[in-house]
C-alpha cells in the first residue's frame, strides 16, 4: 500500500452519507500513525483530514495502547459547526469500533490470548486493507 493510494468506502455509520472516496497521505507501521484525506462522496466533509496513532499504553498492570484519532474538517455550506463536529465524532466512534474488532479478531484466531499491545501486533495493511487499490 502506497500513499496516494485511493479507496472507496460504503459509509456504515447509519449517518446521513453513503460513500465516502479517501486517499492514504500517511502510513507507517514503525511510528503507528495512519492519516486519510476524505477527497469525495456524498457527505459534507469539505477537507477532512484524519490521523490516527497507537502509543504504549499500561492498563491494568498490562500491556495495552491508546489510540488518538485528530482531525481538521472544514463547515460545508449548508451545515453548521455543531452538524459537522456531531458526524465526525461519530465517525470516529465507528473508526475505534473497527480498531477493537480487529484486536478482537487477532485475539480469536489465537495470536495472543493477553491484551493486545497494538504497537507491537498492529500493522496499518491488516487495518485498511480491504477496499484501497
Amino acid at each position: 500500500m502506497e500513499i496516494g493510494t485511493l479507496r472507496e468506502d460504503d459509509v456504515k455509520s447509519g449517518l446521513p452519507a453513503t460513500t465516502s472516496t479517501e486517499r492514504l497521505e500517511l502510513l507507517d507501521d514503525d511510528e503507528h500513525i495512519l492519516s486519510v484525506k476524505f477527497i469525495g462522496g456524498d457527505h459534507r466533509l469539505m477537507n477532512y483530514l484524519s490521523t490516527i496513532s497507537v502509543h504504549p499504553e499500561v492498563i491494568e498492570g498490562g500491556p495495552g495502547s491508546m489510540v488518538i484519532e485528530s482531525f481538521v474538517v472544514d463547515v460545508s455550506q449548508g451545515s453548521s459547526k455543531d452538524e459537522t463536529c456531531y458526524f465526525v465524532e461519530a465517525l470516529i466512534k465507528c473508526n475505534l469500533a473497527s480498531l477493537a474488532d480487529v484486536s478482537e479478531g487477532l485475539a480469536v484466531q489465537g495470536e495472543t490470548a493477553e491484551p493486545i499491545d497494538w504497537c507491537e501486533k498492529l500493522t496499518w495493511e491488516s487495518y485498511i486493507r480491504q477496499g484501497w487499490s
